[in-house]
């Protein structure tokens, strides 16, 4: 059986230790996610989502526990091997686009292969490809500020997407969208990542776009439950 994407052993993560204002945000945390698998992290407002989510794509360490990609272990590594094991293994997508507004939508998508050493060329056909597929092809030359929200979005997603990573960590999405839109936005998303098999968990407080997914867990209080 191949090794989970992303296994995360009893990680505890506390703010302000040691002081009377300290608070638990994480309490011995477990969770695997298998290749191709697509999880639904469903949490209250506050709960410590993006904590998680931090802490599994490496911008974050956890005061305990274990983080593991793709079989390698990653707690105690050192910062350069953090820092490549984030570029090559992961893609992140937030809840607002943080694309560079001086840049266009090409070009957004061709910054962080070129950061990895891809061929301008390459970078090239690669940032045209995925735009093509999201629907903003034809948009690929202007900047953020020239696209409405769900073009912005989708233009995040390609960004994300650019290095083929193994693991895709989301945080709200769609959340700064319309309902409509964001239904259009989301089915983009998921097609995405069916296509290139990779894993991914998806922070939405969302149930119905919870419910598309293969399965959802629930924090609450610092721990996680199977929904």
């Amino acid at each position: 059986m191949s090794d989970p994407v992303l296994e995360l052993s009893g990680i505890e993560k506390s703010y302000n230790p040691g002081t009377p204002g300290e608070v638990s945000v994480l309490r011995g945390v477990n969770l695997a996610l298998a290749p191709g698998e697509v999880v639904a992290l469903v949490a209250p407002s506050g709960a410590g989502k993006s904590t998680l989510l931090h802490i599994a794509g490496l911008l974050d360490v956890p005061d305990a526990g274990r983080v593991r990609l793709a079989g390698q272990e990653m707690q105690g590594s050192a910062q350069t091997a953090r820092t490549l094991a984030r570029r090559d293994m992961i893609g992140f997508i937030y809840q607002f686009h943080h694309l560079l507004p001086e840049f266009s939508a090409q070009e957004n998508v061709e910054l962080p292969q070129l950061a990895a050493g891809v061929p301008r060329g390459e970078a090239r056909s690669r940032a045209a490809e995925l735009l093509g597929l999201v629907g903003v092809g034809a948009r690929a030359n202007h900047r953020p500020a020239e696209l409405s929200g769900g073009e912005q979005q989708r233009v995040a997603f390609c960004r994300a997407l650019a290095n083929a990573p193994k693991l895709l960590l989301a945080d709200e999405p769609t959340g700064n969208l319309d309902p409509e839109t964001s239904d259009t936005v989301f089915d983009v998303l998921m097609g995405l990542v069916r296509s290139t098999g990779m894993s991914a968990l998806i922070a939405t407080h969302n149930m119905a776009l919870a419910e598309r997914m293969d399965r959802a867990v629930r924090l609450d209080a610092g721990s996680l439950e199977q929904v």
